[in-house]
């Protein structure tokens, strides 16, 4: 299926690995030339060096830390003509109520959820010209909130009012907002909170796989299969779809 995404130029953050990257990778093969935004500049380089050897586009690499309001203008001033913002970055750690102290509930915020409210604000007037599109990628314990993880359950609650408050505005400006919520993929992140899990409940975060034993898929999703999601919403084919988040689950988790 053709998704009409060759010529667009897409901006996406948290680009270097998992989710980010595999969305990169994918717009890329539609393509779209990208700009490539992480904290990291020798894991973007590396991300940019796979991507253009398996696509001709352009890629634009912006080593940045989003949750710095200096650094989201930077990236918007470099940013250029824009079509496709997908907002990926950030990594809020897990820990209940008394393990996540004020500094870090924080520090994990002003990255993932403060960095995807302003830098949909920095962009929103490139995305309006060009009646774009923003794709928030969000996390399904926003959905199904978790003592365990109380600022990510919290913070992903919050983009996802977010994501639906101004989707249902944004049209008039002919934007489309959309969200995206993964639940278990196998990313690096998702073992590590698959550990602290593993550790709190079964004092031994070596079984950590043990999470996927009565998954209905039997494993976590993979960074492409969100990919997929964040490619089509992106696209015309997608055209009437905003203030909606997709939810991408594990069956057997949802229906419990």
């Amino acid at each position: 299926m053709d998704l009409y995404l060759s010529g667009k130029r897409a901006l996406i953050s948290g680009a270097s690995k998992g989710i980010g990257f595999a969305s990169a990778m994918l717009l890329a093969e539609e393509g779209c030339d990208l700009i490539l935004v992480s904290r990291g500049a020798e894991d973007l380089e590396r991300a940019a060096a796979t991507i253009r050897a398996r696509s001709d586009v352009s890629v634009q690499l912006v080593p940045a830390d989003l949750s710095r309001k200096a650094e989201i203008e930077r990236v918007a001033n470099e940013a250029g003509v824009l079509d496709i913002l997908v907002n990926n970055a950030g990594a809020i750690p897990p820990g209940d109520l008394q393990a996540v102290d004020d500094a870090l509930w924080r520090s994990a915020w002003d990255l993932k959820v403060f960095g995807y409210i302003n830098l949909t604000r920095a962009l929103y007037p490139r995305l309006k010209e060009r009646q774009g599109v923003i794709i928030n990628v969000i996390g399904a314990s926003g959905e199904r909130v978790v003592s365990g993880y109380i600022a990510g359950s919290t913070g992903n609650a919050a983009l996802m009012a977010f994501t639906r408050a101004l989707g249902t505005a944004a049209p008039r400006d002919g934007v489309r907002v959309v969200g995206v919520n993964p639940g278990p993929v196998a990313t690096d992140r998702v073992e590590m909170l698959l550990r602290a899990q593993a550790s709190r409940q079964l004092g031994d975060s070596e079984r950590w796989r043990e999470a996927f034993r009565d998954m209905a898929f039997g494993r976590p999703a993979q960074p492409e299969e969100i990919a997929n999601a964040v490619a089509f919403l992106a696209s015309s084919r997608s055209s009437y779809t905003s203030g909606t988040i997709l939810t991408i689950d594990d069956p057997a988790r949802v229906s419990t």
